[in-house]
């Protein structure tokens, strides 16, 4: 990611761009569209300093009782976590040009900036690390193996689990590497077992589940042998038990004389704007994210 640096290490000339309205809402909109983890929880409004969130741990419990008798009185538990609100944020350099053309500047922006946000959001609510302590991610999740001969039997294992913990698989984000497995996976017959016809090849749902494709869904495996790591292709798990929060929509900011640093360590560059011609527009969100991990299961392959 690039950061913007003046002379002395501060940013300079920087200015609010006012886009209109719609153009605003349609980035938070397309933000929202291209992160799988948005699309499949619930979203409630963030306020800055945070949210608490009251949880049901236990469900009361009805019983049978005799005429006149006395009602059970059942008083479920009840906890509370908090959702706190991160800022996201990433710098997007563009050439002059682009000013002398608001529309196809107002294009690109809603072009770029949705995807690069929402894959980071993903990535890090499915594999970590969290941005702070008050952000839940799925990186200690049970994991189940959908491989080679266990892609049903993993899928079956992973409604299992999920149901043992009070949950209802009822979505799965599932990466490009993913699907490839379901797509090879066939019954005894060699019939395909999770799609209609092989002219369609989309997986649309698995065992009921209604499927959301995400590249950010995909954690490359690691080590060999028994310390081996496999790789995870999909999330699955009970999308009723995950809120997400934004604090607000998408802001926008931008400089034209700015230093840009991108990279870190021996490998950074430096990108000058006004030298270059160019210009760089930043954009950052803020949001949060809680769930009840237990019911949410890692595919691996």
């Amino acid at each position: 990611m690039a950061r913007m640096t003046g002379a002395t290490g501060v940013q300079t000339n920087r200015t609010d761009i006012q886009l209109p309205e719609a153009v605003a809402s349609e980035i938070l909109a397309k933000t929202q569209e291209a992160s799988a983890v948005m699309r499949l929880a619930r979203r409630v409004d963030l306020p800055g300093n945070g949210l608490q969130i009251p949880v049901i741990v236990n469900d009361p419990e009805a019983s049978w009782v005799a005429e006149t008798a006395a009602k059970p009185v059942s008083n479920p538990e009840i906890s509370k976590k908090i959702m706190q609100a991160y800022k996201l944020a990433v710098i997007v350099p563009f050439s002059m040009e682009f000013r002398r053309d608001a529309a196809r500047l107002y294009d690109e922006l809603i072009r770029r900036l949705p995807n690069a946000l929402g894959a980071k959001y993903d990535a890090t609510v499915f594999h970590g690390a969290a941005p702070g302590s008050n952000f839940d991610t799925f990186a200690n999740a049970s994991a189940q193996s959908i491989a080679g001969t266990a892609t049903y039997t993993g899928l079956v294992a992973a409604v299992t689990d999920i149901a043992t913990h009070g949950g209802d698989m009822n979505g799965i984000a599932l990466a490009p590497q993913g699907k490839g497995i379901l797509l090879t996976a066939t019954d005894d017959n060699k019939r395909p077992l999770f799609i209609n016809s092989v002219s369609e090849g989309a997986v649309d749902r698995v065992l009921g589940a209604p499927v959301v494709a995400s590249k950010a869904a995909y954690k490359a495996g690691s080590g060999s042998g028994s310390s081996a790591v496999p790789a995870v292709v999909g999330i699955a798990g009970d999308w009723t038990q995950a809120l997400y929060g934004t604090v607000e929509g998408v802001t926008i900011g931008y400089s034209e004389d700015a230093t840009l640093v991108v990279g870190s360590g021996d490998s950074a560059t430096t990108i000058n704007l006004f030298q270059q011609n160019m210009f760089a527009v930043r954009a950052e969100i803020e949001v949060g994210f809680v769930a009840d991990t237990t019911v949410f299961n890692k595919l691996t392959a």
